[in-house]
């Protein structure tokens, strides 16, 4: 699946004009605060004042869109993307993506075991005198911690869960 296609105009046409109706009462909100002007008059001020406001409320956006987008990517890994599907939606390398969201893709613990079947993804780890075992199936089913006296059982276990959870 790519995701690298060329946006149709008309859809970026309508994404600057929803990103700036969603602008305008965050700019007004800023301004009035900083002047303590109403917001009603934010547009009858100095063209670089109103212009300033304007990039404030731009800063707020930004940021708001790099949480969000944290957030995303660390759901696309907790679903088993991996750094170089991240990498590939955003147009960087797999490098790229795991410096610009360390946590997004779980690692196994030392000692862990990951098994990728049937389209979901199960982690075993050792545990005392047992293995525990948590999965996510491909139809987005998750399982609790279970337990397993040995390996090999948790591994039938968590396959078993996978096979029987898939879309």
């Amino acid at each position: 699946m790519t995701y690298a296609e060329e946006i149709p105009e008309e859809e970026l046409t309508g994404l600057e004009s929803a990103l700036h109706a969603a602008l305008t009462p965050l700019a007004s909100s800023l301004r009035a605060r900083a002047t303590g002007r109403p917001e009603e008059g934010m547009w009858k001020g100095e063209p670089v004042d109103v212009a300033l406001s304007v990039l404030a409320a731009w800063k707020v956006v930004d940021q708001e869109v790099k949480r969000l987008t944290a957030i995303a990517a660390g759901t696309a890994g907790a679903y088993g993307a991996s750094y170089e599907q991240l990498g590939a939606v955003w147009g960087i390398t797999r490098q790229g993506a795991r410096k610009k969201w360390p946590d997004a893709v779980s690692r196994p613990a030392p000692g862990s075991v990951a098994l990728d079947l049937f389209g979901g993804r199960a982690e075993l780890s050792p545990a005392d005198d047992a293995w525990t075992w948590t999965a996510t199936a491909a139809d987005g089913t998750r399982t609790d911690g279970a337990t397993a006296p040995t390996k090999e059982e948790a591994a039938a276990l968590a396959g078993a869960f996978l096979k029987e959870h898939t879309r």
